[in-house]
């Protein structure tokens, strides 16, 4: 002991681990020993706990910061693509994702077209699929990082495994009934999951609700 209540160096090192609380305590107790030199406070626990607090934060933004500390890429979202349609087109009826995967929604948005018009390809990509699905002739374009279109109905001038340029034709509206009228079904999955189409375009005029029968 170097003085009342103060052990020395050597008794200390063969303790086992101290626990916070024992710590604490034993900071309040060696806080006058002349071999502390103020290492060993009653506030020093509170630093310790400063300083993990520092080592989490540092842990949760790091991620969003790349090794050149530049923030991250943006997303696919931010990329504008061209509309399906030559012209830009009215929405008709808007992309719904409904609450759970099975229940019922409107998983794309529908555009208002003449028939026979053409449709282009909204960005780059390759044909990944063209067939019939239920009654209706669809076209898909995968547009790579997990980005695919869906068109339907079309019928397809181009096959699969077709690489397409942003804006090229692939196709024309095709006679099967989607909408009341005349429509183009546009659906995006994004790795998989439904999103909706309007975000990847850069026109975002309001909606225009076409009449279901032509002018009397």
């Amino acid at each position: 002991m170097t003085g009342p209540g103060c052990p020395d160096l050597a008794s200390t090192a063969r303790r086992p681990a101290l626990t916070l609380s024992t710590y604490k305590y034993d900071a309040a107790r060696w806080a006058g020993c002349p071999w502390n030199r103020g290492h060993v406070t009653p506030h020093t626990h509170s630093i310790l706990r400063l300083l993990v607090i520092l080592a989490c934060l540092a842990l949760l933004i790091g991620p969003a910061v790349g090794a050149s500390g530049a923030p991250s890429a943006p997303t696919h979202q931010s990329v504008p693509w061209e509309w399906p349609l030559a012209n830009i087109p009215p929405v008709l009826r808007h992309f719904d994702r409904p609450p759970e995967k099975w229940m019922a929604g409107h998983r794309g948005v529908d555009l208002g077209a003449a028939q026979d018009l053409e449709v282009v390809s909204p960005s780059d990509g390759k044909v990944a699929f063209v067939g019939t699905v239920v009654d209706r002739p669809v076209l898909t374009i995968d547009h790579g990082d997990g980005l695919l279109s869906s068109f339907e109905p079309v019928t397809a001038s181009v096959t699969v495994g077709e690489r397409v340029r942003e804006g090229q034709v692939i196709g024309r509206l095709s006679s099967e009934v989607h909408c009341p009228g005349p429509c183009l079904h546009w659906g995006v999955r994004e790795d998989g999951e439904y999103v909706n189409p309007l975000n990847f375009v850069s026109d975002r005029r309001p909606s225009v609700l076409l009449p279901l029968h032509g002018p009397s």
